[in-house]
């Protein structure tokens, strides 16, 4: 019979001795990591990787995570931001916003600690989200107080000449502070502007009132081509002189400024001293020295070309004459040389002071006959009266229009020589020195400069209330100064000749 042999036991195996240790070992781990977690689990340690606002906070206690959090929230500046280049730094504060440093360290602590925030841990990674409180009305306030530096007035379209050429320039949009929409969008996510550490100001565009200038500069290039004529008057000579001013000439002492926006958007912006150097130069030529009042003759040339009044606009200007000096020759006296300038000698007196007599060589000061035509100058207008014929003649627009006798002061009370200009009207007029009533009296002088006293045209007058005096002497010298006429005749030029004529008294 065969009979199996009892098997023998199969000898341990190194290898399997090997993996049946690291399997040891590896549970061992396990348990010890299991022990470890469920530690960290219970300790007051916040998970490790957690984060707040890009912080970490991980493995630091509550209250550690919470001082952490309160400095860098005291440290923390956000950039408000335009989108052109403007940038404000500005505290979290200032915008209302608050941060709850303890309660958010708390949030941190319960990330991967209920099954809430286990879920939330996985699908949104270590960030805990912070607790603070937000106040619109801080916000608001700020950017209200921000909103001046952030807005820019638009600019309107606009016409510059350079080189004498008129160019426009464009339009610019201004900008303002959307203040509501600036809100809105912080209030929506004021963590994406922490995290990023600024905020896009919202802005709205501004559209300039005025667009287009197009035919505002081809006016003003119709201004800046315009030839100015300047009609100089001398009342004195009765002479005028014109200047013809051409762009090249005005241009280089006046520059048109051009305003869309103004009510008036023409403007000449004069340069004083070039201008009355011209026409004190213009004046000049003229001799005898003659002068115009240069400063209100550029201002009116500016005002001529600004306004446009026409393609070649004529400016009118009176010329004056200075003080002359004259040196006293023998035989002369204070009457023989005013007859010779046309000035009433005490006029010549009272521009001398303090000289009572005369003597060879001496100098004196002439007035100018401007003196003697105080109120603007009627230029159409002009009297002629001569002494020696004893005759008048009346001009208008050149064309003699009356010729008349005329009687004029005797000698010892003579009419002065000289250019002089209706001053004053009266239909009837007392001269008390002489108890005389003069009908249609215009006074044109002042014998005496400081006298309200003058002499002047008047028709034949009377005496007593009923006497007419010198109707058979008139064309001879009969008067006390004044100028007689026919009273038909000083009727009609009393109604003819309104203040401010010129009235030429010749020898």
């Amino acid at each position: 019979m065969w009979v199996r042999a009892p098997a023998r036991p199969r000898p341990f195996s190194p290898r399997a001795l090997l993996i049946t240790g690291c399997l040891g070992l590896l549970l061992s781990g396990l348990l010890l990591l299991a022990a470890a977690g469920l530690l960290f689990y219970h300790s007051n340690l916040i998970f490790p990787g957690v984060r707040v606002l890009g912080m970490h906070v991980g493995l630091q206690t509550t209250a550690e995570a919470a001082a952490a959090l309160q400095a860098r929230w005291d440290r923390q500046v956000l950039a408000l931001e335009d989108g052109a280049g403007g940038r404000w730094p500005v505290g979290p504060a200032e915008l209302g916003m608050t941060l709850d440093a303890r309660a958010t360290a708390q949030a941190a602590y319960r990330l991967g600690r209920t099954p809430e925030s286990l879920a939330a841990l996985a699908g949104a990674g270590f960030e805990a989200a912070p607790v603070w409180g937000f106040d619109p009305a801080v916000a608001e306030a700020r950017l209200d107080g921000l909103a001046g530096q952030i807005e820019r007035a638009p600019v309107n379209a606009g016409v510059r000449v350079v080189g004498g050429q008129a160019q426009t320039t464009p339009p610019v949009d201004g900008r303002t502070l959307d203040v509501s929409a600036t809100l809105n969008q912080l209030s929506a996510n004021p963590a994406a502007a922490l995290q990023d550490g600024r905020l896009f100001l919202v802005t709205r565009p501004v559209a300039p009132a005025i667009g287009d200038v197009r035919g505002l500069a081809a006016e003003a290039q119709r201004r800046l081509d315009t030839a100015v004529t300047v009609r100089a008057y001398d009342p004195i000579h009765d002479e005028v002189v014109v200047w013809p001013l051409a762009p090249e000439v005005w241009g280089q002492w006046l520059t048109l400024q051009v305003d869309p926006a103004a009510p008036e958007p023409f403007r000449g912006e004069l340069a004083a001293e070039a201008a009355q150097a011209y026409f004190t130069a213009q004046a000049a030529s003229l001799g005898e020295g003659r002068f115009v009042q240069a400063d209100a003759l550029a201002t009116a040339v500016a005002d001529a070309i600004a306004a446009g009044a026409g393609q070649t606009p004529t400016v009118g200007a009176r010329i004056y004459h200075q003080p002359r000096r004259h040196v006293v020759q023998p035989g002369e006296s204070f009457a023989s040389i005013g007859r010779d300038y046309g000035i009433p000698y005490p006029w010549l007196q009272q521009a001398n002071p303090g000289v009572a007599t005369l003597s060879a060589g001496q100098a004196l000061v002439v007035p100018s006959p401007d003196d003697l035509l105080p109120l603007p100058v009627v230029e159409n207008k002009r009297i002629v009266v001569s002494i020696g014929a004893q005759r008048a003649w009346v001009y208008e627009n050149g064309q003699l229009k009356w010729e008349w006798p005329a009687s004029t002061g005797i000698d010892a009370s003579p009419t002065s020589p000289g250019v002089f200009q209706v001053q004053s009207h009266e239909p009837n007029a007392y001269a008390s020195n002489w108890d005389l009533w003069m009908p249609y009296f215009m006074g044109i002088y002042r014998p005496v400069p400081t006298s309200d006293f003058m002499n002047g045209f008047h028709g034949f007058p009377t005496r007593g209330g009923a006497t007419l005096l010198w109707t058979g002497d008139l064309g001879r010298q009969v008067t006390y100064g004044c100028i007689l006429l026919s009273s038909e005749n000083a009727a009609l030029l009393y109604a003819w000749a309104e203040d401010g004529v010129v009235v030429d008294v010749r020898p």
